[in-house]
């Protein structure tokens, strides 16, 4: 069985600290905002196993003229469970969960290694590549999901 829970904050550094933080100190996986109400985590779930964590925070970015917007962070699969379809699960989730917000625009900041992966979902490259201190090269991304 597989399903995606909402879940806490806390709950999300288990696979934060595995896949994005891996060798840092358990502190790094703790984001700006991670227990703001606006905040929402989810959890993907394979036979009661924890596998998959994405967190959507209500955060403007300024490049973007729309006013609700959504920031997705902190998107991870277990590296045993990766290429299985549960990333796109993740922000499809997140994307559906978003609308019913009302919201006009997702938007993150994707590892390069990762861009691939969300411009098949139906997200965009806006401008240039950027270093991000002690994790790497990334590109803003975005998406509009407007309800027509």
């Amino acid at each position: 069985m597989q399903n995606i829970e909402k879940i806490t904050d806390l709950e999300t550094y288990s696979v934060r600290h595995a896949v994005l933080r891996k060798g840092k100190p358990i502190e790094t996986c703790q984001f700006e905002g991670d227990d703001l109400a606006s905040t929402h985590h989810f959890g993907y779930f394979v036979n009661s196993n924890f596998v998959g964590i994405i967190s959507v925070f209500k955060n403007n970015n300024r490049i973007f003229t729309t006013n609700k917007q959504y920031q997705i962070r902190g998107m991870a699969v277990l590296e045993s469970h990766q290429k299985k379809g549960i990333g796109e699960l993740l922000v499809k989730h997140c994307e559906a969960y978003c609308k019913k917000l009302e919201t006009d625009l997702i938007w993150f900041n994707a590892r390069t290694a990762a861009v691939g992966f969300y411009e098949k979902l139906g997200y965009a490259k806006v401008g240039t590549a950027f270093e991000i201190k002690d994790v790497g090269e990334h590109y803003l991304m975005s998406k509009s999901i407007s309800n027509e």
